[in-house]
């Protein structure tokens, strides 16, 4: 599915606590770093999950080297990977993570067989868009020439 309804995407965002990021980069021009930041500065407990960075800190958490690493509850799995990479990722989200609700893929990742099997296990699956931009659209925060897109006037 690629068209989801707002309260559909509103509800998960409000219901998740815990996010783990797959794929992050400490580099603070890549999108990665800059979503996971976001998320953290709006109160997520966000865990940073990439194998070439496991150790180094980030946002004040440890990087984790793969999901099983991770001992804590976690709601959403968010993967900014290649679309080819995400059935592993998947699977292993839904072995180590008995209570996840959410699978999230980026913009330009998608797989639909693992959007499958993840939702016959219950968890809702989104795939093709950014939980920082629609955060922003749904929360009022996206700006547009200096206006909340909640105040732009159609007599502008």
């Amino acid at each position: 599915m690629s068209n989801y309804p707002d309260q559909h995407l509103k509800t998960i965002l409000q219901r998740t606590k815990t996010v783990a990021v797959v794929g992050v980069s400490l580099n603070p021009v890549r999108p990665s770093f800059y979503v996971a930041r976001y998320l953290t500065l709006k109160g997520f407990d966000v865990i940073p999950v990439n194998p070439g960075h496991a150790g180094k800190d980030l946002f004040g958490q440890t990087v984790r080297g793969s999901l099983s690493d991770i001992t804590e509850p976690v709601d959403m799995v968010d993967i900014f990977r290649r679309s080819e990479a995400v059935p592993p990722i998947v699977d292993e989200a839904l072995d180590v993570f008995p209570s996840l609700s959410t699978i999230w893929m980026q913009i330009g990742v998608e797989h639909a067989e693992a959007e499958a099997k993840a939702e016959a296990r219950g968890v809702d699956v989104v795939m093709n868009r950014c939980p920082k931009i629609e955060y922003q659209r749904l929360f009022g925060e996206l700006r547009m020439g200096g206006f909340s897109t909640g105040i732009i006037s159609s007599k502008l």
